[in-house]
């Protein structure tokens, strides 16, 4: 009875300093920024800025759409999934597992309240995810942080401004 106890108490503290960890290292894994269009207009915006900066779209997803066809309902949410296959080809060479993460996805939706939201994985999360240590990389990462924050900034109710960095909004 013991061991199991000591077990569970040495898992339960394993656990609780990796998501601490994670948590105080990377800042949150889910971006979440309150977007001053709807849903289907935040996503039409969002993809001339993607074509106006040189960036495939590859994937639009209508979450809400699909559920219709199949006689469910859910409020608007659309996946934009997108990217640059020369930088994603450089993250699939820090570690192949980044194949897993690409191309990016941005998520539009819509709440009960009638507020829009946009959110995106935090590539910081990736070296964590991936266990991407090389210098280069870790800066290739740094870059792309800001090149999502920039392009969401554009959308955003205010400029610069992360409403909410959770993946539960507060």
């Amino acid at each position: 009875m013991k061991k199991i106890l000591l077990f569970i108490l040495v898992n339960a503290i394993g656990l609780s300093i990796f998501f601490i960890g994670c948590e105080n290292k990377k800042g949150s894994f889910i971006e979440v920024v309150k977007s001053k269009y709807s849903t289907p207009k935040g996503v039409k915006k969002f993809e001339d800025i993607l074509e106006e900066n040189g960036l495939s779209i590859f994937q639009v997803i209508n979450h809400a759409q699909n559920a219709k066809n199949a006689d469910m309902e859910l409020l608007p949410e659309t996946v934009v999934v997108f990217g640059n296959p020369k930088m994603g080809t450089i993250f699939m060479q820090c570690n192949q597992s980044m194949g897993l993460e690409l191309p990016l996805r941005m998520l539009f939706y819509s709440d009960y309240e009638g507020n829009n939201w946009i959110s995106y994985t935090n590539p910081e999360y990736y070296t964590l995810k991936h266990n991407i240590k090389d210098k280069n990389c870790l800066a290739l990462i740094g870059k792309v942080n800001i090149a999502l924050q920039t392009l969401t900034d554009k959308l955003a109710v205010e400029s610069n401004a992360t409403i909410v960095t959770t993946a539960t909004k507060k």
